[in-house]
């Protein structure tokens, strides 16, 4: 399967938008890719909790079929778990499954 995962790690709400969302969702909309992924760690795990435009852009991949995943231990940290879970993403711990898409040498965008 053609698979991308994006690791988005900058909390910039214009790169969000005008990179991380639009490539994501054009990604699927075009046929690039048959699969996308995009990982939240850091930042933005708060970004997407206090923006409603963010809030907006994540609701439009989701329905897409974009896999939305955020680092456990990030949002623990800045206690977002329970609002990113009722947005429908799944919160996990992440280490492993970066490590995974390196040693594997799948495709992997970050922003």
């Amino acid at each position: 399967m053609d698979e991308l995962t994006i690791l988005w790690t900058n909390a910039d709400i214009l790169t969000f938008d005008k990179m991380v969302a639009m490539y994501a969702k054009n990604s699927i909309i075009h046929h690039w890719w048959e699969r996308v992924t995009l990982l939240i760690w850091g930042a933005p795990a708060k970004l997407i909790a206090e923006s409603e435009l963010v809030e907006q852009r994540m609701q439009e991949m989701k329905q897409l079929g974009i896999r939305l995943v955020a680092c456990k231990a990030c949002a623990e940290q800045l206690n977002v778990v329970q609002k990113l879970e009722s947005m429908g993403i799944e919160v996990m711990y992440t280490g492993e499954m970066l490590t995974a898409l390196l040693k594997e040498d799948k495709k992997l965008l970050t922003i």
